[in-house]
């Protein structure tokens, strides 16, 4: 019943292309969310292993907890960051063990996998993990069952596994660094989330959601941001994200006198080279005229061609090299898209 609620709940939001998009916290306006939403909705259905990739700052918790509250909202959400513990300390904290396996293990210890029952282990940085320990991760996967360190005992798992990564796994497994099996394992679902610099048009609709939250914490009444403010946003390659959006506007509002967030109460806008606005070229020859819609791979052709010709002083030998095409094949594609090199 429930996931045919949450089926319904996906459908009806993309039905209605005018409004922005929002499944629980996450909002989004683009074709790329809609299909984000849509996957949301199908492994809602399910208990599959999902793999969620992105930049950092992109929201890769927030989507596992959508899909664990539509899933097992009763049921614990146990969220392990493999980065942030040692090898040896990580082996425990998943699997748990049993009095006197080791120096200080003065009593059993249950691991996450017996604590989360039937909800669900999010671990996140999956591409931190160890050799040894992705061995005994696979046998999880694979079997479903282990034993605490130190134990004899099997241990049964019913907990969902979701990981995150903000790496190229596919391309750790190339090099070795990942198990291949696993990869595959995990790689079941797969949910890739855009980087903020990629879906600009959700900066406005996102700054609304925030400052909604933002207002609720700290009782302000912030009403947006000015359009100067908007300007330099939009402009911004947002390293950092959702989160560092979010981070700007808190501090801003901490120290805000009015109600609309002006260059004044961003002080290191354009200061600090960590947050300097700087114009993302290489994102605008995939920034579509119109918000929400995709460019056709011509289109993203003749832009980069043309990017290329005023970046080579013109230079025929130089462009096909930076191509990567021959002459003649160069010569089809002005012709093709009409472009005179002349007067480029």
């Amino acid at each position: 019943l429930k996931s045919l609620e949450m089926e319904k709940k996906i459908d009806g939001l993309l039905m209605e292309p005018s409004r922005n998009f929002r499944v629980g916290d996450i909002i989004g306006t683009g074709n790329e969310m809609r299909e984000i939403f849509k996957t949301i909705g199908t492994v809602s259905q399910s208990r599959t292993t999902v793999l969620i990739q992105g930049e950092s700052g992109t929201g890769k918790e927030l989507i596992a907890k959508v899909i664990h509250n539509n899933t097992s909202p009763d049921e614990p959400f146990i969220a392990v960051n493999c980065s942030a513990i040692v090898d040896t300390l990580l082996e425990s904290e998943l699997f748990g063990h049993e009095k006197g396996s080791f120096t200080g293990a003065v009593a059993r210890k249950l691991g996450k996998f017996e604590l989360a029952r039937f909800g669900t282990v999010f671990l996140d940085e999956i591409s931190e993990m160890s050799v040894n320990l992705q061995a005994k991760l696979l046998r999880v996967l694979q079997e479903m069952e282990f034993e605490r360190v130190g134990g004899k005992d099997t241990v049964k798992v019913h907990a969902r596994i979701m990981a995150a990564t903000n790496k190229d796994l596919r391309g750790m497994v190339k090099e070795g660094k990942f198990r291949d099996d696993l990869y595959y394992r995990l790689n079941i679902v797969a949910i890739n989330l855009p980087p903020l610099r990629s879906r600009r048009q959700d900066i406005a609709p996102l700054i609304d959601y925030l400052l909604s939250k933002i207002n609720l914490d700290l009782h302000k009444k912030i009403v947006g941001v000015s359009g100067e403010v908007m300007e330099k946003f939009m402009n911004y390659v947002w390293p950092g994200n959702i989160r560092e959006l979010e981070n700007l506007l808190v501090r801003a509002c901490v120290v805000a006198k009015g109600q609309v967030l002006g260059v004044n109460d961003f002080p290191d806008l354009g200061k600090d080279s960590a947050i300097l606005p700087v114009k993302d070229d290489t994102a605008d020859i995939f920034t579509p005229e119109e918000p929400g819609k995709f460019l056709t791979l011509d289109q993203v052709e003749e832009r980069y061609i043309r990017k290329i010709i005023k970046e080579t002083d013109k230079n025929k030998g130089e462009i096909c090299e930076t191509l990567g095409i021959s002459r003649p094949t160069f010569e089809r594609k002005l012709d093709k898209y009409g472009i005179s090199f002349e007067q480029e």
